[in-house]
């Protein structure tokens, strides 16, 4: 597993964090970060990275200094399921993403309801 994850970055150009270490990425980089740690990934920007930590600039505004440990490429796409706060009420509900470009998301919920919103507004597990 990590010799295909350590060909990709190869030939993809990202560099490594260290063998079992998250793919850390460049400054300007989409990345989805673990905002203080926590369970959830969100997307931000890289601002700038060292050997062991990067500063990310959350979509929504948060800006951090995090572990590369907490931090993974983007890979949001079409169809894939995120959690997001639903007219920025406060509470998050699941759904699958129906479109997506840049920083606005379509998302379908899993109760039916729809939504375009900001990617900012949005997690995954």
């Amino acid at each position: 597993m990590h010799i295909r994850v350590l060909a990709l970055a190869l030939a993809t150009g990202v560099m490594m964090a260290g063998i079992g270490g998250a793919v850390a990425q460049t400054k300007g980089d989409w990345v989805l970060g673990r905002y203080k740690g926590g369970d959830y990934w969100f997307p931000g920007v890289i601002q700038s990275v060292t050997e062991s930590k990067a500063v990310v600039v959350y979509d929504d505004g948060d800006k951090e200094t995090v572990s590369l440990s907490n931090l993974r490429p983007y890979d949001w796409k079409v169809g894939g399921k995120v959690e997001c706060n639903y007219k920025g009420a406060g509470k998050w509900y699941s759904g699958v993403i129906a479109s997506l470009d840049a920083e606005n998301i379509g998302i379908n919920y899993d109760d039916g309801d729809k939504e375009k919103t900001k990617t900012g507004r949005c997690r995954s597990k």
